[in-house]
């Protein structure tokens, strides 16, 4: 059973309405925004204070940490002055993990309660053990027993629940019998959602966070076609769960969230950034409004490509085996590389400026590695051997965007001549197969690489000359302009039918994923909406498996679009070309200053490339998490850190004032450490 109603539409999944409080989450309602106060609960003033902050910026849905029972009782009073200052109409989230008794209290002040599944009824030890079928099923009899209290009192008091499974946090019962997976994480969830069930309740909202983006869209898809099979249809809350802050937190919140509001499915969403929580609401909102204008229940389109056996596989990441292409003697496309960068020139005449601006230090290790040219005409062509003849350009190949009116015969002396290969990046319609063989002749002739723009219609009418044609020297992308498969356009879904239309041929040439004004969802021209559309089109055919070059032209600054593109490959995990920060936003449990201690230790460690560092300002998810970053920095108690290696503490409550050093120790201890480049900063 399929996890969502089309591959290539964003048809929106049909769910049952929850209310929390007044607001309804799911059905038909809208996105709704969340996000979650970062004050000690206990102080009740600021807590009031930041909830207000948030309702006036648009968030409507709070949510407040209660990590023991004097926590939950001040919910109460943080209730009712959040009330008398005008805002009753926003529903209070209690923040539960570990203790039941602060659930039950908290229960009885607001208008939802989030458990945590791994840690609610369960304790992590990182215990390895095997479990009979009798021993597992006497677990999950305890865990009815210790939940069935809170299921009751929320369905009493008309109280919605959020079961909100952490990929950091999974119970050791959960991790010895299904590991470290999305369907570990599924099965979490299931556990309680069926003791819901079991009790008639079914206010329920359920979510399937990590930090790693590829993991989190897995485990939801898994998630929502179990509860398909077992007829549950309840709306998900999505998110990323430790994303960071900056650039980096923003795209990881917007790969993972938006690849599965482009499926359809997502109810109500938070973007976790290590960054005052006010800031998260203006990218909830740009994510969701990009989101929302594609929903669309149409009569789906019986001409799209069928999924066969072969296709990709949704719940489980592979990459799309292709074959492999050399662009120069130092830059290679195939199953073994990663993608391949290339940026965009306004025209031939900025080749020289754009030749000194990609030779900066500051691009050391995210290099241009082809640049695009627009060729109009003939005379751009000559323009263009005289810049390549006097001008050293600091990239492996240049591929040229061919205007309709640059036929082979005018082309063929350049490729004669040419001492490196070039693209030659060219539309064709539907009926070119004549256009197509004499470009694919011409290209082998001299040794070069033909990009092919074609909408998955065109690949489609096409499919008899691309299978004639092989492999050798060729590769695909959308149609700059690419036809819409059902209008507002949809560029993942246009990518994902050229892919299956190329299967269909028995074509594995590479394709290149090209973020143009075509592909975007709005004409929104603000820095965010440039990053949440390459993070949207370019993060979700990463985490797809496909991909193996990358534009992102909608951006004119050539170094911001190189490094924008470095960045959205590295949140989607497809290319490492910096320190990897895993950083967990704050709540009223963090033990340190999360801000200025990740800025702290980015500024020491930030050029420690393909090194993972997890900075967590508490025991909640940071063992866990520590499983999936090389080095870990967790707040143990006040003023005290502990550091890991993996999932294992090495050093325990170390004085705040000496761990950063120690940290960095603990990195030249395992031959991770680099001395920083001077000359690159």
């Amino acid at each position: 059973m399929s996890y969502c109603a089309s591959r290539f539409h964003t048809v929106r999944r049909h769910t049952l309405e929850v209310k929390v409080g007044g607001v309804g989450v799911g059905g038909e309602n809208p996105l709704r925004l969340q996000s979650m106060t970062t004050s000690d609960t206990q102080d009740i003033a600021a807590t009031v204070k930041q909830s207000i902050a948030l309702a006036e910026v648009g968030c409507e849905i709070v949510r407040i940490t209660a990590p023991n029972v004097a926590a939950s009782k001040c919910l109460a009073e943080i209730r009712a002055q959040f009330s008398a200052a005008g805002f009753g109409h926003v529903p209070l989230v209690a923040d539960i993990h570990f203790l039941p008794s602060a659930a039950m209290e908290a229960v009885e002040h607001v208008e939802k309660i989030r458990v945590n599944p791994g840690n609610y009824a369960d304790k992590k030890k990182f215990a390895v053990r095997e479990y009979s079928d009798a021993a597992y099923d006497e677990e999950l009899s305890r865990l009815h027993e210790t939940f069935s209290p809170l299921v009751k009192r929320c369905r009493e008091l008309g109280r919605a629940m959020r079961i909100g499974t952490n990929h950091g946090s999974l119970s050791d019962r959960i991790m010895n019998r299904y590991g470290d997976t999305p369907l570990g994480m599924v099965e979490s969830a299931l556990e309680f959602l069926r003791i819901a069930e079991s009790h008639s309740y079914r206010a329920l909202i359920l979510s399937m966070k990590a930090s790693n983006p590829k993991v989190m869209i897995q485990a939801y898809r898994l998630l929502v076609q179990r509860m398909a099979q077992e007829n549950m249809h309840y709306p998900l809350h999505l998110g990323v769960t430790e994303a960071g802050d900056g650039e980096d937190g923003r795209i990881k919140s917007a790969i993972g969230i938006g690849s599965l509001l482009l499926d359809g499915l997502g109810d109500t969403i938070r973007v976790s950034l290590t960054e005052d929580s006010v800031y998260e609401i203006p990218v909830a909102r740009a994510i969701a409004d990009k989101a929302m204008s594609l929903w669309q229940t149409p009569a789906l389109d019986s001409q799209l490509p069928a999924l066969g056996p072969d296709a990709i596989d949704p719940y489980r990441f592979t990459r799309r085996e292709t074959a492999t292409l050399a662009f120069s003697d130092t830059c290679t496309v195939g199953p073994e590389q990663p993608p391949r960068v290339i940026v965009r020139v306004p025209s031939v005449a900025a080749l020289t400026a754009v030749a000194t601006e990609l030779a900066s230090p500051k691009l050391k290790d995210t290099p241009a590695e082809g640049l695009l040219v627009p060729i109009a005409n003939a005379g751009d062509l000559a323009a263009l051997c005289g810049v390549a003849a006097t001008t050293a350009l600091p990239v492996s190949f240049l591929a040229l965007e061919l205007s309709p009116t640059l036929t082979p015969d005018i082309l063929q002396p350049l490729l004669a001549l040419s001492r490196g290969r070039i693209v030659l990046v060219r539309r064709f319609a539907s009926d070119d197969h004549d256009a197509l063989r004499a470009f694919a002749e011409l290209v082998r002739t001299h040794g070069h690489i033909l990009a092919c723009e074609l909408t998955p219609a065109d690949a489609t009418a096409l499919g008899r000359t691309i299978l004639a044609l092989g492999d050798e020297s060729l590769l695909f992308t959308l149609n700059a302009q690419p036809s819409t498969l059902n209008s507002p356009t949809h560029s993942v879904g246009e990518y994902r039918a050229l892919v299956e239309a190329l299967r269909a041929a028995g074509s594995r040439a590479p394709i290149w994923i090209r973020n143009t004004t075509a592909t975007a969802v709005r004409g929104d021209a603000s820095f965010l909406s440039k990053l949440i559309e390459a993070s949207f089109l370019t993060g979700s055919l990463l985490c797809d498996g496909v991909g193996d070059l990358v534009s992102v032209e909608t951006e004119g600054d050539l170094t911001r679009a190189t490094k924008l593109t470095y960045n959205v490959l590295q949140g989607a995990g497809a290319r490492i070309s910096k320190t990897e920060f895993v950083a967990c936003p704050s709540c009223g449990r963090t033990l340190f200053d999360l801000q200025t201690t990740t800025q702290r230790i980015r500024a020491q460690t930030g050029h420690l490339k393909g090194v993972k560092l997890a900075i967590m300002g508490c025991i909640v998810n940071g063992p866990g998490e520590m499983a999936d970053a090389d080095f870990g920095y967790v707040g143990g108690a006040p003023g005290k850190i502990n550091l890991y290696v993996g999932k294992n503490c090495v050093q325990y409550n170390l004085p705040q004032a000496e761990a950063d050093a120690r940290l960095i120790a603990l990195i030249k201890e395992h031959g991770k450490w680099i001395e920083p480049d001077p000359v690159a900063k």
